[in-house]
């Protein structure tokens, strides 16, 4: 059976976790500006719930990468509630950097890479004891396909099924390499999680071992 350490989670921090989930998910339906780009949004996080949920005694995950999880859900949800074109936080963002454009869209896509790099790491070295070197690239290269995926998914729900939600379920804001940026900041925050994970390991470790 493929498992990590049970001595590395924590029930009770996996049942907080769920409980913040649960309340920002809550909060995102209620008063929400958009009901149907809302529930667009909301069907890979119930797939990615589902997923967890039905894998939890056989693939389990460390505290950490459950708390990560957990706060790239909450920022997607947070994002569906006023539809990621119209976030508030995301005009925040705007004003202070003196955007043209709503920032929340890139926040998560970045978050994307940034947040959920440590879990796929852990899932490839802890489950299917892949090595060191491979386990530390193979979350990043894995992070833009499917952040290229997601883009296809995107373009191709929006256009057969949801047409009159296409603006708001994209967020583009206009701008025609809208997609080609989203691949890309996940990238670099991907990048930018293994090189934190790569400095962690050789300074703040006392083997000093980086892989």
């Amino acid at each position: 059976m493929l498992k990590s350490s049970d001595k590395t989670t924590d029930l009770g921090w996996v049942l907080l976790f769920i409980v913040v989930f649960i309340a920002v998910w809550a909060n995102s339906i209620i008063g929400t500006t958009d009901v149907a780009n809302w529930l667009i949004e909301n069907t890979l996080t119930v797939i990615s719930l589902l997923l967890l949920i039905t894998t939890y005694k056989k693939y389990r995950f460390s505290n950490v990468s459950y708390l990560l999880l957990c706060l790239f859900l909450c920022l997607h949800v947070y994002g569906s509630k006023y539809t990621y074109a119209q976030n508030p936080l995301g005009f925040y963002f705007q004003e202070i950097f003196d955007s043209p454009r709503n920032q929340y869209d890139r926040l998560v896509h970045f978050s994307f890479g940034l947040l959920l790099y440590y879990p796929m790491k852990e899932c490839f070295s802890a489950w299917f004891k892949y090595p060191p070197r491979i386990a530390f690239f193979l979350p990043i290269t894995l992070i833009l396909s499917i952040s290229a995926l997601y883009e296809i998914l995107e373009w191709l729900v929006a256009d057969i099924f949801f047409p009159a939600e296409g603006d708001s379920y994209l967020g583009t804001q206009g701008d025609i390499w809208d997609a080609q940026k989203d691949m890309a900041i996940a990238f670099v925050g991907s990048c930018i999680a293994a090189l934190l994970f790569y400095l962690f390991r050789l300074f703040g470790e006392p083997n000093g071992k980086a892989a």
